[in-house]
């Protein structure tokens, strides 16, 4: 969306991603999204006195995955206590890094070419959950509140990038992309919806080349749109009060996805607010070069790496293929397409049915060998199936796996004859003589219905670029 006038916003995001560890962060409780309330805790991570904790090495060897990942410099690093009150907080504060965290700069590089600067990713451990019932489900005007406190100490990245994105569009992308790095590197299972990842961002406008405006900043965003429908409405917001005389002031904001709008949570706390020191149960932290050695040898290629090599496959690549790459980088699924294209198939259609079919069956696509998923798109594109049988025969692999050609002929997915096509594509032209005519007269949108019409009366059976040629014959 664009901003009205020559306004620029100027859009920086902190990501929290729950790292995918066995156990917490400073204890042996599990980390295990689902449990029933307040089961996965002991005096650790309930901040009973006396109790201690002990780092989880396997929070840090995924930390620096992150790092290596977002070419960033992994120092040694400390751990303080950010001191602050809340239900969800048992110990009064939580642990994190300050001014020393593990991973210092680094950079994103986005599909459009645009480079998002990181400035940390340190490591940190979750809080609680509140759920507040009655009134509008916010701590004001609630009833009563419960807290589960099964998430408090699951270890946590905070990645802090740069100042540097111009609009809600290139904040959902660059959020997009560091969500395909986080799944790449096994650290986060990237699930938004169960708050594995979750965003706050900070908002300001300003006239180009002005300094930074005063930046408002909206917490605990858990999807991609709610992320970019904040951002645009925070922006305007600003603006609208700036025209009208008004200041706008620092402070954190609520998104409220219902209403489609930000309102005001608390003023913005600043660093002194949290009375940082050092935590005195930890010592230093200091990965040794042959550590981090080993977490860079484990990796495997990043997203861009992948997306880079899939497109070099391609032929002057469409905006539509592009788009379907994006999708199948995302989800794990270009080793179907790198197999379709070595067998022989149509690029295009790899991608399509990747990002659409397969892409609807990810719990199932154990089921689905790269030669099952060559030899179904064949199938297609030598025109034994049509289109929609093919979907048919994916959807059917995607459930319990098998051959393709058997999996067709089990359905009775034979091809129409051309002799049976024509005479069904004749009979329709007949019985809807206005849409022929439209048809006829050069309206292309036409051989839709016309395709539909045939598929209805063949049930699937015919091909739709068969169907074309034979309205096309006959015009």
């Amino acid at each position: 969306m664009g901003l009205p006038g020559d306004w620029e916003m100027v859009v920086g995001l902190e990501v929290h991603t729950e790292l995918k560890t066995a156990t917490k962060m400073f204890c042996g409780c599990a980390n295990h999204f689902g449990a029933q309330p307040n089961t996965n805790v002991c005096p650790v991570c309930l901040g009973l006195p006396g109790s201690l904790p002990v780092l989880n090495v396997r929070a840090v060897e995924l930390a620096m995955a992150i790092g290596i990942a977002l070419h960033s410099t992994i120092a040694a690093s400390t751990f303080h206590r950010k001191n602050y009150f809340y239900p969800d907080m048992p110990k009064d504060f939580q642990i994190s890094q300050y001014d020393l965290p593990i991973n210092k700069g680094g950079y994103l590089d986005l599909p459009d070419g645009s480079r998002v600067s990181i400035e940390r990713a340190h490591l940190e451990e979750d809080t609680g959950k509140s759920t507040h019932l009655g009134g509008t489900g916010r701590i004001h005007g609630a009833d009563r509140s419960l807290v589960d406190y099964n998430r408090s100490g699951v270890p946590l990245v905070e990645i802090v990038s740069g100042p540097d994105i111009r609009s809600s569009a290139q904040a959902r992308s660059y959020a997009s992309s560091l969500r395909a790095i986080l799944i790449a590197t096994g650290a986060s299972d990237g699930r938004m919806e169960e708050g594995s990842m979750r965003i706050d961002a900070n908002v300001s406008v300003r006239k180009p080349n002005a300094p930074f405006g005063t930046r408002c900043e909206i917490k605990n965003l858990n999807s991609l749109r709610s992320l970019q429908r904040a951002i645009d409405f925070e922006a305007l917001r600003q603006i609208e009060l700036i025209e009208s005389g008004g200041t706008v002031r620092q402070e954190t904001r609520h998104w409220d996805e219902n209403v489609g709008a930000t309102s005001t949570m608390r003023t913005k706390e600043e660093a002194e607010d949290y009375r940082y020191f050092r935590e005195p149960d930890l010592v230093e932290l200091v990965p040794s070069d042959e550590w981090q050695g080993r977490v860079r040898d484990a990796l495997g290629p990043m997203p861009a790496e992948r997306r880079l090599l899939l497109i070099s496959r391609l032929s002057s690549p469409s905006e539509t293929q592009l788009d379907a790459v994006e999708v199948v980088i995302d989800l794990g699924l270009e080793d179907y397409v790198h197999a379709a294209l070595d067998a022989g198939a149509d690029a295009s259609l790899a991608l399509a049915r990747a990002a659409n079919e397969l892409a609807a069956g990810l719990d199932l696509l154990s089921n689905v060998t790269f030669t099952a998923f060559s030899s179904t798109l064949l199938l297609e594109q030598s025109g034994t199936l049509s289109a929609t049988q093919s979907k048919t025969v994916l959807g059917e692999l995607l459930k319990s796996g098998g051959d393709p050609a058997s999996i067709a002929t089990s359905l009775g997915f034979e091809q129409m004859s051309s002799e049976s096509l024509a005479s069904t594509v004749a009979l329709l032209i007949d019985e809807n003589p206005d849409e022929w005519e439209r048809f006829r007269d050069g309206d292309e949108k036409l051989a839709q219905f016309f395709i539909g019409q045939v598929m209805k009366q063949t049930k699937g059976q015919a091909n739709g670029k068969d169907v074309i040629k034979e309205l096309h014959a006959r015009r």
